[in-house]
């Protein structure tokens, strides 16, 4: 019963985004690369709306990419604020060093390319990353727009010419696509949870340490 309801739910919150078309993308967007990683979600919507081409599909694209921008700034932003504490809430030690040394070494190409790639390539470890080393602002806002910018145009373009398909494939198995983008999501939230947690444990064994030396 409960799982039955989370997915009416969830199909009618889909639908909203649907009605609400460009802005719909920002939201999600926001949503999608700074609270919870909603794997494939931006791509599908995005597909979605240039197939049914109500508008043209730059236009789909162009969207995309400034939700996508503004929930990437807000993570980076945090981040910048948290250091590289906020980088180890998100990954391991062992990966949030890996993940620093190649923001250090290739900065505006890694978040560039990093944004292009699909999933299950992870962008919000890259976020925290470059904004816990305070990289460039304005590096990093570029940088990101150009990667969003080229990765959703292709995707609105796909969408534009094969959306007869795309429609048609939709509307067969609507339901039980939204689940598969339900389940990802709860995936990436449980793996968030899971890390913070381990986060929190660390972070309060290393202060009992402490308390204990200054004892």
């Amino acid at each position: 019963m409960g799982h039955h309801l989370y997915l009416v739910l969830a199909v009618s919150m889909w639908r909203q985004l649907h009605r609400w078309g460009g802005w719909g993308l920002i939201v999600l967007g926001i949503a999608d690369n700074s609270i919870i990683p909603l794997t494939g979600s931006m791509d599908v919507l995005t597909i979605w709306l240039a197939a049914r081409h109500g508008e043209p599909w730059p236009y789909y694209a162009a969207m995309a990419t400034i939700g996508a921008l503004g929930g990437g700034y807000i993570t980076y932003s945090l981040a910048r604020k948290g250091g590289k504490e906020a980088l180890e809430r998100k990954v391991s030690k062992k990966n949030a060093k890996k993940v620093s040394a190649r923001v250090e070494r290739w900065g505006f190409g890694l978040v560039a390319v990093s944004a292009v790639l699909p999933p299950p390539f992870p962008l919000v470890p890259v976020l925290v990353a470059a904004g816990a080393l305070q990289y460039s602002r304005k590096k990093f806002v570029v940088a990101l727009a150009l990667g969003r910018g080229v990765r959703y145009s292709v995707v609105a373009w796909l969408g534009d010419v094969y959306g007869r398909h795309i429609v048609s494939f939709f509307s067969q198995y609507y339901e039980p696509t939204l689940a598969i983008l339900i389940a990802l999501a709860v995936v990436g939230g449980v793996i968030s949870l899971i890390q913070y947690l381990r986060y929190r444990k660390q972070s309060a064994t290393k202060t009992k340490v402490v308390r204990r030396q200054a004892a």
